[in-house]
């Protein structure tokens, strides 16, 4: 029998389902009317929230389309992962388990908020800060469970280059989790260039 997750009461519920209404309320918008057409206002009322609300949520109308809630799921099941496994078979099963926690919905939803991050000028420079957050999370996470000093040059250098080996895949709508396995097994062979 598998783990289970702590079920949540009524409360975090509400919270969680608060949250995706204003990002896929922010997503709806941006995309029929861009990005600069679109108000914090605009959203809350698409989400039916109040401004002050969204505001709990999301500091600005840019983090509303760059928070990454899948960062974390990876991050934490990356430690998870055995010693003996390499850096990257490691990073393997836990980009395996983020993907297998989404709906179809989900991934959808994911693989389109990435689309569009990578596409409007305004969103692309807070994103790649975010990426450099991730990034250091990851090797945190990865020194930690490899018992290696936290800022162990070796793994910072090892995650900078696979954040941007994908990074160099998410730029298509179709196929990006085949994409970025294929792109971990380039990564994995010593990215030999035929």
């Amino acid at each position: 029998m598998g783990v289970t997750e702590p079920v949540l009461g009524l409360r975090d519920r509400k919270k969680i389902k608060t949250r995706d209404a204003i990002r896929r309320a922010a997503m709806r918008l941006i995309k029929a009317n861009g990005y600069a057409n679109t108000t914090i206002e605009q959203i809350a009322e698409a989400a039916e929230v109040s401004a002050s609300t969204y505001f709990r949520y999301f500091p600005s109308k840019e983090v509303v389309m760059i928070a990454n809630d899948l960062d974390q799921v990876t991050v934490d099941a990356l430690a998870k992962q055995p010693p003996e496994l390499s850096s990257v078979q490691a990073f393997r099963r836990a980009l395996e388990t983020t993907l297998a926690t989404l709906s179809k919905d989900e991934w959808e939803f994911e693989r389109d908020r990435q689309l569009m991050v990578l596409t409007i000028p305004e969103l692309l420079t807070a994103q790649f800060e975010e990426y450099r957050r991730t990034m250091t999370k990851l090797a945190e996470a990865d020194c930690s469970r490899l018992g290696r000093d936290p800022d162990d040059l070796e793994v910072r250098i090892f995650y900078g280059a696979l954040a941007g080996g994908l990074m160099a895949v998410l730029d298509r709508p179709t196929d990006v989790a085949k994409r970025m396995y294929l792109a971990l097994d380039f990564i994995e062979a010593g990215m030999p260039l035929q």
